[in-house]
């Protein structure tokens, strides 16, 4: 063999062993990954007596917040709704839906048993970003003046009678001290709001001064939390409703609580005997928790090559809809995964085995959080005692539930469906109903005020 051959034969060799060192270094990197990953899957973990052990520690715990404040890890919301809808409720409502930088305002024809909510009609108006920032005065004149606006294009038909005025539901999706169902102290402004002199004062007393300064007679009949109007939205077409949730980027829960049970209630017990609570849990943020394990992947398993993606360190750029977007990915490439890692984060071709690490990812956290959602919805049932069926009774209770977790992330919506059923038994859960109710924050508010209508009870002109 001469030189040229020895010399080639070596080339090759070192080339071979180069080859089998980046396999060896590969291997063990994917070695690293699955590791973590069912390290993760295992800290993820809800064995059915865990979650079973959370339903009964929130009951515990629900039942030390009804007994005074600052007794519990939950806060236990007096909402002062004593009046749910019935479902006999006729005439025309409205709703000021204010959430953010925008507001809705509704109006909302109701027909009773026979015709349940006839017509909806409804306009969107931004905020000003200066108003965000400038006096309760010109926030609240400029909120009233374009309700008033809204008002000024009904038809005459519309006008209440001599002697009536319109009725409102005003749902204010920020942090309130509620006194009584018409009244509330704003604690403080969030989501880009900061408008110091209304912190510590009523928003309704302000909304309806700017509503009498601009000559609109309206009544505000009901200050609402969102969650509050889900349970009443959907218990308007179903009385045997007794909680409504919230599942999007956060979580609620309103149920309805015997007045007696309450020991830190003060006032006279509502008529009804009846009072609803709202009920609050940490927030979900599933998106970001896949995020951080990718991170985690990327940084200490080379999961997407020798570099960390830097997109994939910026908090939430990775959100809930794109997580149940490759959640949901049924193509035989995982093509709208590979698609959203390139889009959101920057990572290009990645491979069909780390596409289907991705979406295991996706699966273990959604299902963590829809079996805790399950277990959360069971501390309420034991609380109120309809998580198991009393011998020769079968009272059917509905659940109503709302938000866009709930409603587009169908693995989750199944998950938590399926866990609840676990939980309760066979026999329970068929007199356990689960069913979406949309809308809350602005028809359930428009619901409530005919609830809490002057008029209750007087015909309709």
């Amino acid at each position: 063999m001469g030189r040229a051959e020895v010399v080639s034969a070596a080339a090759v060799c070192a080339t071979a062993v180069l080859v089998m060192r980046h396999l060896m270094k590969n291997s063990g990197k994917w070695g690293e990954v699955l590791r973590i990953v069912k390290e993760f899957d295992k800290q993820c973990g809800t064995p059915i007596q865990k979650l079973r052990q959370i339903g009964d520690a929130m009951e515990v715990e629900m039942h030390a917040g009804l007994a005074s404040e600052g007794a519990s890890k939950l806060k236990m919301l007096i909402s002062f709704v004593d009046n749910l809808p019935t479902g006999d409720e006729k005439g025309l409502f409205y709703a000021l839906d204010l959430g953010g930088t925008n507001f809705r305002a509704l109006r909302v024809h109701l027909g009773g048993k026979e015709k349940g909510v006839v017509k909806i009609e409804s306009e969107e108006v931004s905020i000003p970003p200066h108003l965000m920032t400038s006096s309760s005065n010109e926030l609240f004149d400029f909120i009233a003046t374009s309700l008033a606006k809204f008002i000024s294009s009904e038809p005459e038909e519309f006008h209440p009678p001599p002697g009536r005025r319109r009725e409102l539901g005003f749902t204010f999706s920020f942090p309130v001290s509620q006194t009584s169902i018409a009244s509330g102290a704003l604690l403080k402004w969030t989501k880009g709001f900061h408008i110091d002199d209304v912190v510590g004062e009523d928003v309704v007393k302000a909304l309806t001064k700017s509503m009498e300064k601009v000559g609109l007679d309206m009544r505000v009949a009901a200050l609402v939390n969102d969650t509050v109007g889900t349970l009443a939205r959907a218990r308007f077409g179903d009385q045997d409703v007794i909680a409504g949730v919230i599942l999007g980027t956060g979580t609620n829960a309103a149920y309805v609580e015997r007045a007696q049970a309450i020991p830190k209630w003060q006032g006279h017990l509502p008529k009804s005997g009846e009072m609803i609570f709202e009920k609050i849990i940490s927030g979900m943020y599933l998106g970001d928790i896949v995020r951080r394990v990718l991170l985690k992947l990327a940084g200490e398993a080379d999961f997407f090559g020798d570099t960390v993606p830097p997109k994939l360190r910026i908090p939430f750029i990775l959100r809930t809809p794109d997580m149940s977007a490759m959640h949901h990915d049924t193509s035989s490439d995982l093509k709208v995964v590979g698609n959203k890692l390139r889009d959101i984060l920057e990572i290009h071709n990645t491979s069909l085995k780390v596409r289907k690490i991705v979406v295991e990812l996706c699966d273990i956290v959604a299902t963590r959080g829809a079996r805790l959602a399950a277990a959360g919805i069971l501390g309420i049932l034991k609380k109120i005692g309809r998580d198991t069926v009393k011998v020769g009774e079968k009272q059917r209770s509905a659940i109503a539930l709302d938000g866009a977790l709930f409603e587009h992330y169908t693995k989750f919506r199944t998950c938590l469906e399926s866990t609840l059923k676990e939980l309760l038994g066979d026999e329970a859960s068929e007199t356990i109903c689960i069913r979406q109710s949309n809308d809350g924050s602005g028809i359930g508010a428009a619901l409530l005020a005919a609830s809490h209508s002057n008029y209750s009870g007087v015909e309709e002109s």
